[in-house]
Formats: C-alpha cells, structure tokens, sequence
C-alpha cells in the first residue's frame, strides 16, 4: 500500500502543507480535514506537491476548492513542487493558469523553493 502523509507548518506569512503520495479520490478528504482547520487571513497558503507523483480529477477539484477557500480569506494558493504527471493533468484540464506554481518539478525530500518561510 502505497504511503500518504499531509503536514502542516504555520508561519507568519504563509502555511506550507506538505502532501506526500498520491492526490486522487480516496486521499483528497483527508487533505481537506488538515485545510479546512487553517486559517489564512491574508497569507499565502502553499501546496507542497514535490511529494506527489499522482493527480486525478478529485485532486484537481480540491486544488479549485483551496484556491476559493484561500480567496475567500483574503490569502492566495500557491502550488510548488509540481512533478510531471500533475503538471500534465492540470495542462490537459486547462486549469494550470488558475493557480500560481511556485517551482519547477521538485524531487520528494527537498523542499521546492516557493513553500520556504519568510525570514
């Protein structure tokens, strides 16, 4: 079974969710139980993808939601870490340009250069 994890780290300008695994179906709803406790307020709430290798329509749905869920705070979704295949699906969709990406494609286990806390 493949592994998943989500992680939050809250900063004074930005909330860096860190996703590892695959972004689809069964594995959006406990994203959205980790988002819908944060509150923005003005920040920037950043989408740490380098983890995740796989992205459906689910996946691509919940980015939607955040950004409206971000927007509706006063903040913005930033996306980082985008790997080919989720970059490719967001491309296929045409919904790449209602999201700002951070980085180039990361590589799990490094942070992209867009989820960093400012100094």
């Amino acid at each position: 079974m493949p592994t998943f994890g989500v992680h939050i780290s809250d900063h004074t300008e930005r909330i860096v969710v860190t996703v590892v695994g695959e972004l689809d179906f069964d594995t959006c709803p406990r994203i959205t139980q980790v988002t819908d406790t944060v509150i923005i307020r003005d920040r920037t709430l950043c989408l740490d993808l380098a983890g995740v290798p796989f992205l459906d329509a689910s996946g691509v749905g919940l980015l939607q939601v955040l950004n409206e869920h971000a927007g509706a705070q006063g903040g913005l979704l930033e996306l980082s870490g985008l790997q080919r295949q989720p970059r490719r699906v967001l491309e296929l969709t045409e919904t790449r340009t209602q999201f700002r990406v951070a980085s180039v494609p990361g590589v799990a286990n490094r942070p992209p250069s867009g989820c960093h806390a400012a100094p």
